[in-house]
């Protein structure tokens, strides 16, 4: 299942692009990333504001033990949820939302990719979706992870939100190896990086704590995407992406 996926996104996305002076997947339209900071890091300095994201959750045992984790450690982190997912986690979405969590939608039943579909057929992915996490929490202001950041002006012009994509990737769906994947994350991390992992497998769960822990010890603070961009000034805006958010 993770080769699978792993094989989809690759044969999505087309070339890379610069995401504030470094390397960063680009969506399937080949459009450079909208908003990327001007200066990059040069070298790996300890310190900084890093947001942690996951993407198609929830799942009972993962993403508590993963809450369970978080909140140990005081960290927030921004969840991109699969419909399909949330309408029997209903409970886990209102504890994300307590725990001072970001929440965002990943569609409603994980499609091959958002571009190229019809107007009925986007709004069965992402509609659905926001109008499930309405249901549950009140509100409607939920950003968009496109599955595999494929992104065309349809997607932007329908996505209703902002879209988060990330700057960091693990490739944690393709390994057990939770050492590795930290170690991935530890190497990479920058100030001011979005950093992707999926919450449905435990060995990411494993990961996502060691890295935290490895990185607070190097003085990394952990925010919602929403607070990182926030913190550097950046105002979000719908049907634009956003990448990273370095100073």
């Amino acid at each position: 299942m993770r080769l699978a996926a792993g094989a989809a996104a690759l044969g999505l996305l087309l070339w890379g692009a610069w995401c504030g002076g470094r390397r960063a997947v680009v969506p399937v339209d080949g459009t450079a990333p909208e908003v990327a900071a001007e200066n990059a890091p040069s070298a790996a300095p300890a310190g900084g504001l890093l947001a942690l994201t996951f993407d198609d959750g929830p799942r009972r045992s993962t993403t508590t033990a993963l809450l369970d984790g978080l909140a140990e450690r005081g960290v927030k982190a921004t969840f991109f949820l699969v419909g399909q997912r949330v309408e029997n986690n209903a409970d886990l979405v209102e504890r994300m939302e307590a725990e001072g969590h970001q929440i965002g939608i990943h569609t409603y039943d994980h499609v091959s990719a958002l571009t190229g579909l019809s107007a009925a057929d986007f709004d069965a992915q992402v509609g659905r979706t926001r109008r499930l996490l309405t249901a549950i929490l009140g509100r409607s202001d939920f950003p968009l992870r496109p599955p595999y950041g494929a992104v065309d002006p349809a997607v932007r012009a329908n996505a209703g939100g902002p879209i988060y994509l990330w700057s960091v990737d693990p490739e944690d769906w393709a390994t057990e190896d939770a050492a590795a994947v930290a170690e991935h994350l530890v190497s990479h991390a920058r100030d001011g990086d979005i950093l992707l992992l999926h919450d449905i497998f435990p060995s990411s769960v494993e990961a996502a704590l060691r890295a935290v822990d490895a990185l607070h010890a190097r003085g990394f603070y952990f925010v919602t995407v929403e607070e990182l961009l926030a913190a550097r000034q950046i105002t979000p805006e719908t049907g634009v992406s956003y990448r990273c958010a370095y100073p």
